[in-house]
């Protein structure tokens, strides 16, 4: 891979990355579900992984179904590193501003800071994807993030399990 070719690649994966947290700060996250592989793996918390577009969109519905909810995924320090031309592994600073209920809340310091690493691969249609979504927390600050109940994780895989 070429310079150029890295760079031209890492923009489209941060690109990626900040329409992701768009979405779901901005518009709930429906949806956001597509741009993981089928069988894609989201790290919702200790224990807590979602596998699958049904199980990532199903937390999604659930987070949306609490009430309003403010948040904001500020990413920083964005860097991508290539297996090959088809695969990467990303890594961001991720500081998390969130709390139930419409603007303007109050404020406090970041919810959750964490190193954001995501695998990727670049599928046949031309989109990258993600293979896995994992969230390594550095400071945690007074409010808890929203956390799926295990009743989501629980019921899709346990479906995997049985299929």
């Amino acid at each position: 891979m070429t310079p150029e070719q890295r760079a031209s690649a890492t923009q489209v994966l941060y690109m990626n990355m900040i329409d992701y947290w768009y979405e779901v700060d901005l518009k709930g996250g429906a949806g956001v579900s597509q741009m993981y592989v089928e069988d894609g793996i989201f790290h919702a918390g200790p224990g807590k992984a979602l596998v699958g577009r049904a199980a990532i969109e199903q937390f999604y519905s659930w987070r949306q179904d609490r009430g309003a909810r403010t948040s904001r995924h500020v990413i920083t320090n964005f860097r991508a590193e290539f297996t090959d031309a088809n695969h990467a592994t990303t890594y961001c600073v991720m500081s998390l501003y969130a709390a139930d209920g419409k603007p303007i809340l109050p404020s406090a310091p970041p919810i959750m800071m964490t190193d954001l690493i995501d695998r990727c691969v670049l599928c046949d249609d031309g989109v990258w994807r993600y293979i896995e979504r994992n969230f390594v927390p550095l400071f945690m600050g007074g409010a808890a993030p929203t956390v799926p109940p295990q009743s989501i994780a629980d019921n899709f895989n346990s479906d995997k399990k049985n299929a």
